[in-house]
């Protein structure tokens, strides 16, 4: 209410006694005005003929929203307008409960991509993985539709079944049967791992802080004498601020957790750890993957820039940015999911494109080793086309022989990252932690085709 009263103000005080400088102003002005004006005129044109002359009869209200939706969308990927219904869908899902499959989705050139699986969700028993693509729901191809209109119809009453087409890499496209439930994901649960207790955090949604406070006073409660804890962020497709914050603060005695900063330089937001670490110092490694996105990367970023923990796994997603939901009249018209600001950790690292990088890189799999050796199919935040752009010179690590890999002994059924994250607490440091060979010859063939590959490419040409 205060910006449009002192704009107010000040056009009556030009209005009174400028008359001269408003001219000149005006002039100034005017040419960006009139082609805004010239636009929003081509707007109301493009409507018409639509409306006057598309083979069916069109829909005047979706017809704009989804206008709306592609402006801000074509900002970057995390942009984007809900309608009314969206909005309370949105605020369900916040709030920790709601009907559909629990996938996390985005969109990429029409595409519905995968994020992450909820777990416990059917998704997740599914077997939906992240970097799946969504093709059709019930034999309907959602191929070109917004991420707002394919998740419209992947949820709706809980019992009913839905199919999904779902294309990965190196299979042919396949259905999967689900039946929605209502979604009721706990955010955080845990387990000992011998002597060593294992947080995982699946989310980050209203309730995240108080259960992962709940979840590891059962663990410390089952075991007094535990000696270190494993917080598994891996696959955690972020959610919001604030709890990231409180996640971060449990572990912490005080000190920056995170700041953001917006388009003006000096708007600078600073959040601060209250104090009291609820594990009494014990040392405590932080699981992460390229699925773990936005709030889990705080919670990363914050442990170890604060030198609280260290990181085992694969490079994080790279999602640095934070959006604002603004509602439009107290959301009788919806909200508009606005990008206003990036964040940074307690270094001054924007991980934006970039993500956060594992003081161990451990791939969970051969396969994935593989993968990350040729750079195949790594969906992250740099996949986008329209993603802000990282910091000036910062560019996420391209293929790479991965430093650890399942060695072919190792028993598949057990979790390899896992396995090494209790080898770090167990000798103190991943420093002091005897290092596995590196992976097979499989891989390093890999990254040498890669290599020659990229030195055969022809070289970009240089602007002048």
């Amino acid at each position: 209410m205060k910006t449009y009263l002192l704009i107010g103000a000040s056009a009556f005080v030009l209005g009174a006694g400028s008359m001269a400088y408003v001219s000149q102003q005006a002039l100034a002005d005017s040419q960006p005005r009139a082609k805004t004006y010239k636009m929003l005129g081509l707007f109301g044109d493009v409507l018409n003929t639509v409306e006057t002359q598309y083979v069916t009869e069109v829909d005047d209200t979706k017809l704009i929203q989804s206008a709306i939706d592609g402006m801000l969308t074509s900002l970057d990927p995390h942009s984007g307008y809900l309608n009314p219904e969206d909005f309370d869908d949105m605020r369900d899902q916040t709030r920790g409960e709601y009907g559909g499959l629990g996938i996390e989705v985005t969109s990429e050139d029409g595409v519905v991509k995968v994020i992450s699986p909820m777990d416990g969700t059917p998704a997740f028993r599914a077997g939906i993985k992240a970097g799946d693509y969504i093709t059709s729901v019930n034999g309907e191809s959602v191929l070109g539709l917004t991420v707002t209109e394919a998740v419209k119809q992947m949820r709706g009453r809980p019992g009913e079944t839905v199919t999904l087409t779902i294309a990965r890499e190196k299979t042919d496209p396949f259905d999967v049967k689900l039946v929605r439930e209502v979604i009721k994901p706990k955010s955080a649960t845990a387990r000992l791992e011998g002597d060593y207790g294992v947080l995982r955090i699946g989310s980050f949604n209203e309730k995240t802080t108080d259960e992962a406070e709940a979840a590891f006073a059962e663990l410390k409660a089952k075991n007094p004498k535990m000696k270190g804890l494993i917080l598994d962020l891996r696959n955690n497709p972020g959610g919001l601020l604030d709890q990231a914050v409180g996640v971060s603060d449990l572990f912490l005695e005080g000190g920056e957790i995170v700041s953001q900063r917006g388009r003006d330089p000096r708007d600078v937001e600073r959040y601060n750890a209250r104090g009291g670490d609820i594990t009494g110092g014990l040392p405590i490694v932080v699981l992460i993957n390229s699925g773990s996105a936005s709030a889990a990367e705080i919670v990363a970023g914050a442990l170890q820039d604060r030198k609280r923990a260290e990181l085992v796994g694969t490079t994080s997603f790279g999602k640095g940015s934070v959006q604002t939901v603004i509602p439009l009249r107290g959301g009788v018209d919806g909200a508009l999911k606005l990008t206003t600001a990036r964040y940074y950790t307690p270094a001054g690292r924007s991980i934006q494109k970039t993500g956060i990088e594992p003081d161990l890189e451990v791939a969970l799999t051969r396969e994935e080793a593989e993968a990350i050796a040729k750079r195949a199919f790594q969906f992250s935040e740099a996949s986008f086309k329209n993603a802000l752009n990282a910091d000036e010179g910062k560019v996420r690590r391209g293929a790479h022989e991965p430093a650890e890999a399942p060695p072919e002994s190792f028993d598949e059924k057990k979790d390899f990252q896992i396995s090494r994250a209790t080898d770090v607490l167990r000798y103190g440091s991943v420093a002091a932690t005897p290092k596995l060979p590196k992976p097979t010859s499989r891989v390093a063939e890999i990254v040498g085709k890669a290599k020659v590959a990229e030195a055969k490419a022809p070289a970009a040409p240089v602007a002048k």
